[in-house]
């Protein structure tokens, strides 16, 4: 336990020094604001830019709260994963390419410490910025358009939240995995985006898939999912954590004579 707290107050001083404990809130948050006020200014945006008739009047229809909510978690989706895949790809792959884990492997290293002190900071960055960025666009779209009721916000986010711990679980995986950052970087894109289309043309056949939780989030914000789908779901994202972070551990070991000296 000391040696883990070691390590943990280590990725600490590392997320402050690169800034990461700052600039990752601030996309989400970012993205989080997009979407509400980009939709509420659309009309003047349109206007400004002319190519309207003179008399003409646009009139949109006036977008729901929920899918508001579910269109700041598709930034998620896209820019989002890719700004956490940057920021932590190198998390262990890189400290080995540049000799960092040189100077942690001389001494006597639980890998179990090295890579859950890795895990619960980067998780703990991720998950504050996405309810950071949920949470200003749940604001802005209560204050231009209407609120979603909070308890089904709250499911929205705590479903979302679990895929963000897959996601992370599987970025450090592949860090341990691959011999560099970028590979990792690929590789952790890679299964992302193929799993998911995988998913989008097959998963129907699967409802327990946990590449599934998104659209599950997504439906609390309308009808709400299938409450035994949503279980499993859940279950095997459960299970999908620990299996990487058990690889992770062990391809950390297995990889420490890699380590530049």
């Amino acid at each position: 336990m000391k040696q883990f707290s070691t390590l943990l107050l280590k990725e600490w001083r590392e997320n402050v020094r690169n800034y990461k404990i700052f600039w990752i809130p601030v996309v989400f948050i970012l993205l989080g604001v997009t979407e509400p006020l980009s939709n509420y200014y659309l009309p003047q945006i349109l206007n400004a830019a002319g190519g309207l008739p003179d008399g003409a009047v646009l009139e949109l229809p006036e977008p729901q709260p929920g899918q508001l909510l579910t269109a700041v978690m598709g930034q998620f989706q896209t820019i989002g994963m890719l700004v956490l895949v940057l920021a932590y790809m190198g998390s262990i792959a890189g400290e080995r390419k540049n000799g960092t884990a040189t100077l942690l492997y001389v001494r006597p290293l639980s890998f179990m410490s090295y890579f859950l002190s890795k895990w619960v900071m980067a998780s703990t960055v991720a998950l504050i910025s996405v309810w950071l960025g949920f949470v200003a666009g749940y604001y802005y779209t209560a204050v231009l358009f209407s609120a979603v009721p909070i308890g089904d916000f709250l499911l929205f986010a705590m479903t979302y939240s679990l895929w963000i711990l897959l996601v992370i679980t599987l970025i450090l995986f592949a860090s341990a995995a691959m011999p560099n950052a970028g590979l990792a970087a690929a590789f952790s894109l890679s299964v992302l985006i193929i799993a998911q289309l995988v998913d989008g043309l097959l998963g129907s056949r699967w409802i327990w898939s946990p590449l599934k939780l998104p659209n599950y989030a997504a439906a609390f914000m309308d009808i709400g999912p299938d409450g035994g789908a949503i279980t499993g779901a859940m279950l095997f994202a459960a299970l999908f954590i620990f299996v990487f972070a058990a690889l992770g551990i062990w391809l950390s070991k297995i990889n420490r004579s890699n380590a530049k000296v």
